[in-house]
């Protein structure tokens, strides 16, 4: 495939045989995660797509955002598998949403709440949106050998970020509330937008994924009066993603 796809700008000789991909959304995380890697150079920026290649462990990796949300998310998979990459791991933020799960704790997602619009363009809602198992313990293993605080489990994913901020400005902020405090009495561990779509076009085009999250701030404990700082430094998430990819590229030699 020699001709350029629409919105990545990307064709399959760009990626030199890279089967795996991280994906921030920020467009400016790109080159900070590319400066990780080896022999990393620039591919191409379009719209929200800004990408690279590098290697990882000698294997061809790239490197592209995603921007905010499922949607462009959801085609930034698509024309990525397109060009014939099978495992792709999300490096992003949320919000916690459960006490202990502090600013600077990282959240390696098994699974995410589908209250948003995109997934259900592809699976009815009953069908759950979940990680690659291989993927989450490569993820896991990574974030517990750099000593790292994490925690492993459900994200809420959604498509209005003031819905969750500002819920109570919304004509339907009854039913948001009610639902934020059925997530949290179910245990998810943070708030944010692009996870549920990875796993849910991931499970129909057969691609294995995963995530790692930055807590960046929790409202809970700011509503409880817990003391905490924001952070926005993703460098931890950064490294555990590069390193779960080594573990995972490893496994297969």
């Amino acid at each position: 495939m020699s001709e350029k796809l629409y919105h990545i700008a990307l064709c399959k000789e760009d990626l030199e045989g890279a089967t795996t991909a991280i994906l921030p959304g920020d467009p400016g995380r790109v080159p900070k995660i590319a400066a990780l890697l080896e022999n990393a150079k620039p591919l191409a920026q379009n719209r929200e797509y800004n990408s690279f290649l590098g290697e990882i462990a000698g294997r061809k990796v790239v490197v592209m955002s995603t921007g905010i949300g499922g949607p462009s998310a959801a085609i930034a998979i698509e024309e990525l598998h397109q060009l014939g990459v099978t495992t792709m791991v999300r490096v992003g933020t949320c919000g916690g949403m459960q006490i202990p799960v502090k600013a600077g704790d990282l959240v390696v997602v098994s699974g995410a709440i589908r209250m948003e619009g995109l997934s259900r363009e592809y699976l009815p809602i009953e069908y759950p949106a979940v990680a690659d198992l291989d993927v989450t313990c490569a993820l896991r293993d990574e974030a517990a050998a750099l000593g790292l605080p994490y925690h492993v489990g459900v994200v809420q994913c959604k498509d209005s970020f003031y819905g969750q901020h500002s819920p109570k400005t919304m004509p339907v902020g009854y039913e948001l509330l009610d639902k934020w405090d059925a997530w949290i009495k179910g245990g998810a561990l943070g708030s944010e937008m692009e996870t549920a779509a990875l796993f849910t076009v991931s499970a129909v085009r057969r691609i294995r994924a995963g995530a790692v999250m930055l807590c960046v701030w929790n409202q809970e404990r700011e509503a409880a009066g817990l003391p905490q700082d924001e952070e926005h430094d993703t460098e931890k998430a950064i490294r555990v993603a590069i390193g779960g990819i080594r573990r995972l590229l490893e496994q297969e030699n």
